[in-house]
This record gives structure tokens, C-alpha cells and sequence, in this order.
């Protein structure tokens, strides 16, 4: 019998398409992967309440998730009261980052993750892009305490002016990852999916050589990095795919099934 695999899936691009949709033949691809006895850990940007509709649509009580680009990971539990448990949420001091990035971006809007709860933002984002009911604070509560995630959103700026203002004023200490608009995540340092993954991997007592992992952005770098098989969506930035092993359809195109069914006996 084969040994079950590992398998890592981001969600934005990759499982849902982009207006946040579940596609029959995805949904199907996942069970059928999942009844093959393989695991499925979804591994996402997206806060825990983000997260939690994704699991349920895809019919995952059990297991581990991993969200906010690695700071918290769950367990899942189906017999306790909210279903999972936090079983790690890395944090750090956001001020220093937020300080400079305010310099940089002085229009940009700014949100910091309240675990299990939703954000605390210093202005209404766009709707939809926040999970939970977002909390308007003075941009000083922001940097009240340590955060697990620091969110910066320019709804007038693109990805390659986030590039070029980071470079310009460099962050130290911490993680970041622009996505595919002007929109850029900040964690902990050394904090990743893929540093997340490997503890869950540790857990599951799986092999290194029975990872595989599909992703679409800059924040799934390490990820596909990571993985034994690490492949990138066909909608992914080029520098994404320069890292993977293959390129599958575009998220439009269903291209995580053919991915999910090369795993299947037979």
C-alpha cells in the first residue's frame, strides 16, 4: 500500500478561484484525494475565520490547518466547541514595520489580525477583503501589542509599487509577501507556510518525500520550496513558477484537479 501523502493546498487562486468560488470538479478532486487515505492541510494568507468556511465546504473536520501565512496553525476537532484549537499563533512587535511603512505609504490602509476574531484596521478596507467585522482603531492601538500578522492594503497602488517601497526602506526583523495586488502581508521572522508545514509534517509523521504542495502566489514561495513536489498554478507570477517542479491550468481552468487526480491509485 502506498504511504499517505501530505498535501498542501494554498486556497485564494489555487483551491477557490478568484471571487472566492469552489468549483465542483476541485471539491470532488479533494474528496477523492482525501478518500484515498491522503491528508489535505489547506495553507493560506487568510485569517481563522477565513479559513473555517473552506474547511467545511471541502468537508475537512479533522486534521491541521494553517493560516495566516504560517503565524497560526489549528487543529482540528470536530468534538470541541469551535471545531479547532490554535495550536500555535507566533507573533511580534508590528510598530517598528508599521512606522516605516506609514513613512512609505502614507495613504495605504493598515490591519492587524485579532486571532479567531476578525481585524483591528485604520480604515475601512474594500469590501469583502477582510474576514470577520473589521474594527476601526487610531493607528497608535495598532501598535499596542504584539500581532501575529500586519496587513498593509493600497486599493490605488499595484504589487509593483509595494516592491519598489519595501526595497526603498527595507523591513527587518519579519516576513513579508506581496500578493497580486497592493497588498502585502507581514509575520513574524522565519515565519512561513512552509516553516509552519514542516512542524504539521513532524506531526503527521509523514516523509519529506511525501509532500506535495500547490500554490499561486509570493507568500507559497517556500511552500512549493519545501515540498518534495511543489507545483504552481498556472495563474501564478513567473518567479512563482521558476520555483516549482511543474505548472498546472489556470485556477479558471480547474487546474488543481488534474493535480489532485495524478495522486490517485491507478
Amino acid at each position: 500500500m502506498t504511504p499517505p501523502l501530505m498535501v498542501c493546498l494554498d486556497i485564494d487562486g489555487t483551491t477557490v478561484d478568484h471571487d472566492g468560488h469552489l468549483h465542483d470538479p476541485v471539491r470532488d478532486a479533494v474528496q477523492a484525494v482525501r478518500d484515498a487515505g491522503h491528508v489535505v492541510v489547506l495553507a493560506t494568507g487568510r485569517g481563522v475565520l477565513g479559513t473555517l468556511p473552506v474547511l467545511d465546504a471541502l468537508g475537512i473536520v479533522t486534521g491541521y490547518a494553517v493560516c495566516a501565512n504560517g503565524a497560526i496553525t489549528l487543529r482540528l476537532d470536530p468534538d470541541l466547541e469551535t471545531g479547532y484549537e490554535v495550536l500555535e499563533a507566533v507573533t511580534f512587535d508590528p510598530a517598528p514595520a508599521l512606522r516605516a511603512l506609514r513613512e512609505e505609504f502614507p495613504t495605504a490602509l493598515v490591519a492587524v489580525e485579532e486571532v479567531g476574531t476578525g481585524f483591528k484596521v485604520s480604515a475601512p478596507f474594500p469590501d469583502g477583503e477582510l474576514d470577520g467585522t473589521p474594527r476601526v482603531v487610531p493607528f497608535e492601538d495598532l501598535m499596542a501589542r504584539p500581532v501575529t500578522r500586519l496587513t498593509i492594503r493600497d486599493p490605488e497602488g499595484t504589487d509593483e509599487d509595494f516592491l519598489a517601497g519595501t526595497e526603498r526602506i527595507g523591513l527587518h526583523g519579519v516576513e513579508y509577501a506581496i500578493g497580486w495586488s497592493a497588498w502585502m502581508d507581514i509575520t513574524p521572522e522565519g515565519v512561513s507556510k512552509g516553516a509552519a508545514l514542516e512542524t504539521v509534517r513532524r506531526r503527521l509523521g509523514v516523509e519529506p518525500s511525501a509532500t506535495v504542495a500547490v500554490g499561486d502566489q509570493r507568500n507559497d514561495l517556500e511552500m512549493l520550496r519545501w515540498a518534495a513536489r511543489g507545483v504552481a498554478m498556472g495563474n501564478a507570477p513567473d518567479e512563482v513558477k521558476a520555483v516549482a517542479d511543474e505548472t498546472t491550468d489556470h485556477v479558471d481552468d480547474h487546474g488543481l484537479a488534474p493535480v489532485l487526480r495524478s495522486l490517485l491509485p491507478g
